[in-house]
């Protein structure tokens, strides 16, 4: 077998051995990495250095030669306001509405699916009939696609949906749910972490796993209540895998688009429309598209994900080090 595989890989030896001979021992390794470095530089860099470029231009001309440059003009637009608190008395007050609606969004959702997924990690941790089924149930949504999720929370809250049919075989009156600003907010903050909700636990889970049950036998010959054991051991121990959770979750949670587009569109009027969703349609679904404003704005955006993941590499690399 290994003279048959010597045989077929003879002829691509040959002009290996030359290249090596000409670049040298260590460069052909470059020669390797090339064409993954070629991809990623189309597809991952240069729309970087595009999208930074469209942000200093005007106009909504595609095509660069008919874009006049404007300097920082759009980055000006976007944060020229007379209050950051009202939205109104901004220049884009679309803008500032949906960077207030991640903002809230991001809080809620954050907040309540950490502590929503540690204490389902808490209890799928205890030893419980069905463990394993369970654990099943609370991860599968995070399987299903974003967009499925939302047309299965629509069917369910939309005017003849199954929840205002159930509201009104108790004797209720059926509501607009989705019509309502604070309602629509709320349950696309709902189903964020519907969907999401497994993976965070999976994760609160694991770190659980991981801390020794030999601590916690101590605990117990010491007579230590369940909240006390819970909030000297197993929070203290878990501090470093609820740190990763949370910057996943905020970085998560800030690039929130497809879900909540399909669900609400963005509405009634802005009241769930999101930065990534302004975004796109200043760039792409409105009329005129202004690519200018849409890029400043993506370009904000990146640097809060940045230092968010600067924040995350901090905290591994904390955690790695003890």
């Amino acid at each position: 077998m290994l003279n048959v595989v010597g045989a077929l890989m003879r002829p691509i030896e040959i002009p290996m051995r030359f290249l090596q001979l000409k670049l040298g021992l260590k460069n052909p390794a470059w020669l390797f990495l090339a064409p993954n470095l070629l991809l990623f530089g189309i597809f991952a860099f240069l729309p970087v250095i595009l999208n930074l470029v469209y942000s200093m231009t005007g106009s909504d001309a595609i095509l660069l030669r008919d874009r006049p440059f404007v300097g920082t003009s759009n980055f000006d637009e976007l944060l020229s306001c007379a209050n950051y608190l009202d939205p109104v008395s901004c220049k884009d007050d679309l803008f500032w509405r949906a960077v207030h609606n991640t903002v809230l969004f991001v809080v809620l959702q954050v907040g309540l699916m950490v502590a929503f997924s540690l204490i389902t990690a808490l209890i799928l941790n205890r030893d419980i009939r069905a463990r394993g089924f369970f654990r099943s149930v609370f991860f599968f949504p995070v399987l299903l696609s974003p967009v499925v999720v939302a047309l299965i929370w629509k069917w369910v809250l939309q005017r003849e949906g199954v929840l205002n049919a159930w509201l009104e075989g108790m004797g209720f009156s059926s509501f607009n749910w989705l019509l309502d600003a604070s309602w629509a907010f709320g349950w696309s903050v709902f189903l964020s972490i519907w969907a999401h909700m497994g993976f965070y636990t999976l994760i609160l889970l694991a770190g659980l796993q991981a801390i020794p049950r030999d601590v916690y036998e101590a605990a117990k010959m010491d007579r230590a209540t369940p909240w006390r054991t819970f909030r000297k051991i197993t929070l203290p121990l878990l501090m470093p895998t609820m740190l990763v959770v949370l910057v996943l979750a905020l970085i998560k949670g800030v690039q929130t688009f497809d879900e909540v587009y399909a669900f609400t569109n963005g509405g009634p009027g802005s009241a769930t429309t999101l930065i990534i969703q302004y975004i796109y349609e200043t760039g792409f679904a409105g009329a005129p598209r202004l690519f200018g404003p849409a890029a400043a704005a993506s370009i904000m955006l990146a640097g809060i994900l940045v230092a968010l993941t600067f924040v995350q590499l901090w905290v591994n690399r904390k955690n790695v080090d003890g």
